[in-house]
């Protein structure tokens, strides 16, 4: 798999905290050097932990559960 960083924003959860999201786009890469599909988003905060992403601005921390909103 490789993965580029397409995007990055701030996400707040329910307290107030602040979230830095790096979001990616990731694609499985062939024996041949080709890509197979489509690629994958995926999403990620600053220090690596996975986000989960649960529809329209609404994220959820992997780790903890915590969700977290996207800041326009």
């Amino acid at each position: 798999m490789a993965a580029v960083m397409v995007g990055q924003f701030h996400a707040r959860d329910a307290e107030g905290r602040i979230y830095p999201v790096h979001e990616f786009q990731e694609s499985t890469l062939q024996a041949d050097g080709s890509t197979q599909g489509s690629p994958i988003t995926t999403y990620r905060l600053a220090i690596g932990d996975r986000v989960n992403h649960l529809g329209d601005n609404r994220f959820e921390l992997a780790q903890t559960g915590v969700e977290i909103i996207r800041i326009p």
